[in-house]
């Protein structure tokens, strides 16, 4: 989430470009979806902005935003982190793997069977979906996203593990007291720090 349609739309283009030349530096294949993140991170402040531009409301951006935040994300991250990890690293990184797959398939269950919505709130965007067990639910999406990064064996995706964490924390306090969404602002130095990282790779 972004503070506009605008910050969404610039936010966007800006790290889905930082996408591109993170895939363009790939040189294993499989570093590429984890290197692909930053592409989805843009693409996702992109119907963002579609979401701001309709309104808010029920919708096909609004479905498109929850798809990608809700199911997509915790298996992605987990999945990309294991295939970029090296042999030894693996057997540690299958508890995000399966929390984020179990995660996934209880979400897309729910976006399947109960609408989404948007309402815009001054500066944010909120989404509302009926989820219970939401703590449980919370936990797992951590575990699979920012577990995964902080137990890969390569210091950067560590160190994106923690500015993912903290920035998260940090978003959801400005979000809840809903003065401004900086969503978009983590999107971009994760994807920073992944081009770093693709850059840095053997």
């Amino acid at each position: 989430m972004c503070w506009s349609a605008t910050a969404d739309l610039w936010a966007g283009l800006g790290i889905a470009a930082v996408g591109v030349a993170c895939l363009a530096s790939v040189r294993r294949p499989g570093d590429a979806p984890l290197t692909a993140l930053p592409l989805l991170l843009g693409a996702h402040q992109l119907v963002e902005a579609a979401v701001w531009h309709g309104g808010g409301g029920p919708g096909p951006a609004t479905l498109a935003w929850a798809v990608i935040a809700l199911p997509l994300l915790p298996l992605w991250v987990p999945a990309g982190v294991l295939a970029a990890a090296r042999p030894a690293d693996r057997p540690r990184l299958l508890a995000p793997l399966a929390a984020g797959t179990a995660t996934a398939g209880f979400l897309a269950y729910r976006l399947a069977t109960r609408p989404v919505t948007a309402e815009i709130r001054g500066h944010t965007l909120g989404y509302a979906v009926d989820l219970p067990y939401a703590p449980l639910v919370l936990a797992g999406y951590l575990l699979a996203t920012v577990g995964a990064l902080l137990l890969a064996g390569d210091r950067i995706l560590r160190l994106l593990g923690l500015v993912t964490g903290a920035g998260a924390a940090v978003c959801a306090l400005l979000w809840r007291t809903e003065f401004l969404s900086t969503w978009c602002a983590l999107a971009a130095v994760a994807s920073l720090l992944l081009l770093r990282w693709i850059r840095r790779r053997p």
